[in-house]
């Protein structure tokens, strides 16, 4: 009877651990977690996390690519712990958050894009304004070019010109990279691309998408304005966007662990790397002896 006893606590015990180590809680130095983010913002995603992996060996960030607000969906969902968004939320998908996930919503900031306006290299256009951008988005010509439905480039865009996509006219050329390669075929047509798609300073692929296209101007009012860093950290580029995080963690695990780091210097660095305006700026000290 005895040893009975003895074999029933046995197995119930190891029962109890094999469920406890299934259950394992991530942190920020181990464990597996999946981020959404839209293809517009793929490059600065994966330089993040790949840095963020190198530094945490024990850790698994894996990379779901897909549109903005399916993103959204699959966090309320919990299917991801972490999305990448440039747009603002409307009231009821704040509502959505606070309902499902049962959180007041943080959001953290970590870097400046911009939504870019693209032409082949001999085209003889310099600039677009506001107003014929609004004029061309009502066209049935459907000049201007995305990269998609729900991409974050089209909501992005929508949400700047006070409307929503559905109120507007376009055609659709599938990715950004895939989008500014098939240009050319398309006179008079104008791209609507992230400046993150070819941002990297010394990335040859980066390098030979800048060098296919033309980045028009922007013109609001009397004033012109090109997507440098310097207009991105004054805002002053009307088609400036600020990326966040946004997650679903209750505790302080891996996906709290990655927007810190990529908040704080080390992860502003790499945002700088991929030729992008940091969010957060820090001061360098410099000791002359």
């Amino acid at each position: 009877m005895k040893n009975r006893f003895l074999v029933l606590l046995c197995f119930f015990t190891l029962i109890y651990s094999c469920n406890k180590k299934t259950h394992t809680v991530d942190s920020p130095q181990q464990g597996n977690i999946t981020i959404a983010t839209d293809e517009s913002f793929k490059s600065l995603a994966e330089a993040l996390t790949d840095r963020y992996m190198a530094l945490y060996p024990e850790t698994k960030i894996n990379l779901k690519i897909e549109k903005e607000d399916l993103g959204l969906l699959d966090l309320l969902d919990n299917k991801v712990k972490v999305i990448v968004m440039s747009r603002d939320l409307s009231e009821q998908e704040k509502k959505a958050y606070k309902d499902k996930v049962d959180l007041d919503l943080i959001i953290s900031n970590f870097a400046a894009d911009a939504v870019l306006f693209v032409v082949p290299k001999n085209s003889p256009k310099e600039s677009i304004t506001i107003e014929e951008l609004k004029e061309e988005l009502k066209s049935d010509k459907k000049n201007i070019i995305f990269d998609g439905n729900n991409s974050s480039n089209l909501n992005f865009v929508a949400q700047k010109l006070n409307t929503v996509p559905n109120n507007l006219k376009f055609s659709i050329i599938s990715g950004n990279k895939n989008l500014i390669s098939q240009l050319d075929n398309f006179p008079g047509k104008i791209g609507v691309v992230s400046l993150n798609t070819f941002s990297r300073p010394y990335d040859p692929e980066s390098e030979n998408l800048r060098n296919a296209v033309k980045v028009l101007k922007v013109v609001d009012g009397e004033k012109s304005f090109e997507p440098t860093l310097q207009n991105l950290a004054r805002g002053t580029y009307p088609f400036t966007r600020i990326l966040y995080f946004i997650s679903n963690e209750k505790y302080f695990g891996l996906g709290s662990g990655f927007i810190r780091f990529s908040c704080t210097q080390l992860g502003q660095i790499v945002v700088a790397k991929e030729g992008l305006q940091p969010y957060h700026i820090f001061k360098r000290e410099v000791q002359i002896r």
